[in-house]
């Protein structure tokens, strides 16, 4: 079944970084584009980033410019998002997500995984 399965999330000091993974199974992973979103307590679900299928294009919410790096690796099947220089704001519950839009749509969540930024 498909699978998409979030990892590398934790508690980490302003200034610190991390480095989320997305474990994809179940799908063709290189025909689908790859999404980190996330959801801080009370507000709604915003988009961190995209990486094109081939990974040749990206695209970042102004938020996180010049600090998070989306990347993908389409033999092993896993997406990760470098966070660098995290902020307090950044917290929240990250999630992974595959969009694939030819030959109708089709789409797939993660569980996510907490990030939390505190001193």
């Amino acid at each position: 079944q498909v699978q998409l399965v979030e990892s590398g999330g934790g508690l980490v000091q302003p200034g610190e970084s991390l480095r989320l993974s997305c474990a994809a199974s179940g799908f063709t992973f290189s025909n689908y584009a790859m999404s980190w979103y996330r959801q801080a307590p009370g507000k709604s679900r915003e988009l961190v980033g995209r990486i094109a299928s081939a990974g040749s294009n990206t695209n970042y919410a102004d938020s996180v410019k010049g600090r998070f790096t989306i990347s993908r690796d389409n033999v092993k099947r896993v997406v990760y998002l470098q966070m660098n220089s995290l902020k307090p704001e950044d917290t929240a519950v990250y999630y992974c997500h595959a969009l694939r839009t030819t030959a109708g749509i089709s789409a797939y969540w993660g569980q996510g995984t907490q990030v939390t930024v505190s001193s």
